[in-house]
């Protein structure tokens, strides 16, 4: 499998907007699940937000709050993830993986999993820094 490539992290004040791209390889089917994670330090992995390629369908974690949004460019296989009103507390790393075998979860409908167990194909990451 081909590595998932990030960027688009960088540091902003509290309140600002940054845009991850994840860079997936050709060869990710539309049965690919593809999610962010982040991970602090000190702290465990947290599934940030997924999207099930076929349907277009994408899944939040609570803390999320309408904040993020993922979008899909299919013709250059980059997965992004909007972030708008960041907090101190988004500060993170954050991973971009892809999955064909991520078993789907039921949350009013079928959704990519926000679990890391399920993904095996991880980036290096992006750091995001949020600072008041």
């Amino acid at each position: 499998q081909v590595q998932p490539v990030e960027s688009g992290g960088g540091s902003v004040e509290a309140g600002g907007s940054l845009k991850l791209s994840c860079a997936v390889s050709a060869a990710t089917s539309q049965n690919h699940c593809v999610a962010w994670f982040r991970q602090a330090p000190g702290k465990e992995r947290e599934g940030v937000a997924s999207l099930y390629l076929r349907y277009g369908v994408s899944f939040y974690s609570d803390f999320v709050g309408g904040r993020f949004t993922l979008s899909h460019d299919r013709n250059n296989d980059i997965v992004y993830l909007q972030m708008n009103n960041l907090k101190l507390e988004d500060t993170a790393m954050y991973y971009c993986t892809a999955s064909v075998t991520a078993q789907l979860v039921y949350v009013g409908g079928r959704r990519c999993p926000l679990s890391s167990s399920e993904y095996g194909n991880w980036g290096q990451g992006t750091q995001v820094t949020v600072s008041s």
